[in-house]
């Protein structure tokens, strides 16, 4: 298993969020590999950390989801994989006191590279689905409250995140919740980050 720190978009490595690259063995009857270990997890992540809830989502292509984040008390850890398919995953810093706050990390999550990104409390999270189809799968650290749930606006002028809409994905499929998400300074102004 290899865990590498991510850069934001300024190329400024980002406390706390992380990729994590499985070790796969091939054969010719298939593959195996770990998806989670308690044991790696507590050593590069934090030993406090204990899963709640599995979910998952299936998108199709030009979907967007997020960018989606909970508030405290019930803010959530989430690690996110990609079991179909292949999403650009963005995560923003969300958390006041950091040197990285309103910035974006951005990271392609595939079935193929079966990488997986640990996003910690204090960030809204989102993905495009580049694939005809994508099933993303992801373990939090906190029940679902819909009175603590959030959207920042995904095409927030201020964050600028660089989507990378195409011809075949030029006009994104959104729900009415991620269309009408906050931008930044709203979220900021009614004290909606961490």
């Amino acid at each position: 298993m290899k865990i590498k720190k991510l850069k934001n978009s300024k190329q400024k490595i980002v406390e706390g969020p992380l990729e994590i690259i499985p070790d796969i063995f091939n054969d010719e009857r298939g593959y195996f590999l770990e998806t989670w270990n308690k044991s790696y997890f507590d050593l590069y992540v934090n030993s406090g950390i204990s899963f709640v809830q599995d979910n998952q989502s299936l998108s199709k292509k030009g979907t967007i989801r997020g960018l989606h984040y909970q508030l405290n008390p019930m803010s959530q850890g989430k690690l996110v994989r990609v079991t179909k398919g292949k999403v650009f995953d963005v995560i923003i810093d969300l958390r006041q006191n950091s040197k990285t706050f309103s910035s974006w990390i951005s990271l392609i999550l595939n079935c193929e590279d079966k990488n997986q990104i640990w996003i910690p409390e204090g960030f809204a999270h989102g993905f495009l689905t580049l694939s005809e189809e994508a099933i993303v799968e992801y373990k939090v650290t906190n029940l679902w409250k819909k009175e603590l749930d959030r959207t920042i606006l995904w095409n927030d002028p201020t964050i600028s995140i660089d989507w990378p809409l195409t011809d075949d994905i030029y006009e994104p499929n959104l729900s009415q919740r991620d269309t009408n998400g906050l931008t930044l300074e709203a979220a900021v102004k009614k004290g909606e980050i961490f």
